[in-house]
């Protein structure tokens, strides 16, 4: 199989993962798409460098959330990458249920408030991956992972719950 062909297949089976950071970290669509392209494009230049010692997602992990951090703190935000059409990487509207979308839209707004390491840590938890995971990702301690986590949910709390 190419290279190219592999690639295009990897980050159609794992394009949620992008949508997912590119909302967390970017409010309006425009900027999350110019993200979403930039995380694509951003894995494409190291996927000759994918060895395959880790799965491909928690490789992409890795990539995707130091592309959003180096993004948002750009001040250039707008990619430079040419191609604008990011519609064949949208998750289909049927992949979400209509009464779960303004919860969704409360949470993606409160998790926009949060700094970027938090971000990450409530990424990596809704994703499910285990403090020992989170902070080999992150490059911190297990512990430290877990406190800053147990302080960026409760952030997130007082944020939807209005007393932040």
């Amino acid at each position: 199989m190419d290279s190219e062909k592999e690639f295009l297949e990897k980050i159609d089976r794992h394009k949620g993962i992008i949508f997912k950071i590119s909302k967390m970290y970017m409010e309006n669509v425009d900027d999350q798409n110019d993200l979403f392209q930039e995380i694509v494009y951003q894995v494409w230049k190291s996927f000759s460098s994918f060895e395959g010692k880790s799965e491909f997602s928690t490789w992409l992990y890795r990539i995707a959330l130091n592309t959003a951090i180096i993004f948002l703190k750009s001040e250039k935000r707008r990619s430079f990458i040419q191609n604008n059409d990011v519609s064949v990487y949208k998750i289909k509207e049927e992949d979400y249920h209509i009464e779960d979308e303004q919860k969704l839209k409360q949470m993606y707004e409160a998790i926009q408030k949060l700094n970027p390491i938090d971000k990450a840590l409530i990424f990596y938890y809704l994703e499910d991956f285990s403090g020992k995971e989170m902070a080999r990702q992150i490059g911190i301690s297990e512990g430290n992972a877990r406190v800053k986590l147990n302080r960026a949910k409760e952030k997130l709390r007082e944020i939807i719950n209005g007393e932040w």
